[in-house]
C-alpha cells in the first residue's frame, strides 16, 4: 500500500477538473500556489506513480511534453499537430482491436492506446 500524500491527492485533483490534458509544468503551476515548497520534480514523480497505478492516463505526443487526463478509463485522444493542444475523442474503445492484435502476436496483449494526431478544428478553420 502507498503512503497517502496530500500533494498527490492536490495533484489527482486537479487533473480530475480539467480537460486540457495538461503537462507537468501545467500542474505544478496550478498547484504551487496551494503547496509553496512543491518542487517540478516532486509532481513529475507523483504523475509517474499515477499513471503507473492506473489512476491517471499519461498520453505521449510526438514532438512535445507527456500531456496527462484524470480519466483513467479507456477512451481515444487527439493532437493537433499545429497549436499542440489534446483532447478527448468522442469514440466508444475499440475492444476488437486486442483480440485482432493478439491473433498476430505470439506474446499477450492487455491493452491498447490510439492517439489520433491532425489539426484540431480551431487550427482548421484559421485561414
Amino acid at each position: 500500500m502507498i503512503k497517502r500524500s496530500r500533494q498527490r491527492e492536490a495533484i489527482q485533483k486537479c487533473l480530475i477538473g480539467r480537460y486540457d490534458h495538461p503537462t507537468a509544468e501545467m500542474v505544478y503551476m496550478s498547484i504551487k500556489d496551494e503547496f509553496p515548497n512543491i518542487s517540478l520534480g516532486t509532481v513529475y514523480r507523483n504523475l509517474s506513480l499515477l499513471s503507473d497505478l492506473g489512476e491517471i492516463q499519461k498520453i505521449t505526443v510526438s514532438g512535445g511534453p507527456d500531456r496527462f487526463d484524470g480519466n483513467p478509463a479507456p477512451h481515444y485522444h487527439f493532437s493537433c499537430r499545429k497549436c499542440g493542444c489534446v483532447m478527448d475523442l468522442d469514440l466508444a474503445p475499440q475492444n476488437n482491436l486486442d483480440k485482432l492484435a493478439a491473433e498476430k502476436f505470439p506474446g499477450i496483449i492487455e491493452s491498447h492506446s490510439i492517439l489520433f494526431t491532425g489539426i484540431c478544428p480551431g487550427c482548421k478553420n484559421i485561414k
